[in-house]
């Protein structure tokens, strides 16, 4: 039996990282819309003074993190720093949300509160292209944001829906509910059943966490407080399974006016 040479394993790099400080440098310059910066843990003074320089007045996400990792990330010469780009460009809700009702459009808008996990993210975006949402609302921090594996998961619908995120998500809500856009809530913290309830016109469709379900500020605020039945002895369902049931309700109320 011939054996096969060896051969030498090779880090994939992912396509959503850029590191070295130029680099990084450089696509701030460009406003390039970027996830999260990291930054090595006990990088020389004078490298920290560099970085501090250019990310001084922007308001990006910053971890610091042990050489290790950075090391893990990239396979040359990151120079203590890499960034997580975005693969799209993210919008402003309140913008679109003024456009479309001026338009005459009732929007229909998923709130995704502290979703993590970017393949649960990228299918959840999936089933809201193929039910007519508009637009995908998430927090800046505490959620998985739009990289290259989210957007293969949701095979390639977040190329084709807006995505907004907030740094204030509850008065970003609420600035939604002023312009007349109610706020319904998926929760097991209610026995109103989906099917019961109006969820025809303009609404924002908010889901929670699995760990946590919805913050409870933003439960307080919602207009509509919404379960879906189970017959079954399983305490509740897959977020994006629940989200997917909660838009079909929808889009099967307005069919059926």
């Amino acid at each position: 039996m011939i054996k096969k040479p060896h051969q030498a394993y090779t880090r994939k790099e992912k396509s959503d990282i850029i590191y070295g400080i130029h680099s990084v440098k450089e696509a701030v310059e460009a406003k390039r819309e970027i996830n999260k910066i990291l930054i090595q843990k006990g990088i020389s003074k004078e490298s920290f003074e560099e970085i501090r320089t250019f990310l001084t007045g922007n308001d990006y996400v910053v971890q610091y993190v042990p050489i290790q990792k950075l090391a893990q990330l990239t396979s040359g010469n990151h120079q203590g720093i890499a960034a997580y780009v975005s693969p799209i460009e993210y919008q402003q809700i309140e913008e679109l949300a003024e456009q479309w009702l001026e338009a005459g459009v009732k929007p229909f808008i998923l709130a995704l509160d502290r979703i993590t996990d970017v393949r649960n993210f990228g299918a959840l975006a999936r089933t809201a292209e193929c039910m007519g949402i508009h637009a995908i609302l998430i927090p800046t921090k505490g959620s998985a944001l739009v990289t290259a594996d989210a957007v293969k998961a949701s095979s390639g619908a977040l190329n084709r829906i807006a995505v907004c995120k907030t740094d204030q998500f509850k008065n970003t809500l609420f600035h939604l509910q002023q312009l007349g856009i109610r706020i319904a809530a998926v929760t097991e913290k209610t026995k109103v059943a989906i099917e019961g309830a109006n969820l025809r016109g303009s609404i924002v469709l908010v889901m929670g966490s699995e760990e946590d379900g919805i913050t409870q500020d933003i439960l307080n605020m919602a207009d509509l407080r919404v379960t879906i039945p189970m017959e079954g002895t399983t305490s509740s369902l897959n977020v994006g399974v629940a989200a997917g049931i909660a838009m079909f309700e929808k889009t099967r109320q307005e069919k059926n006016r």
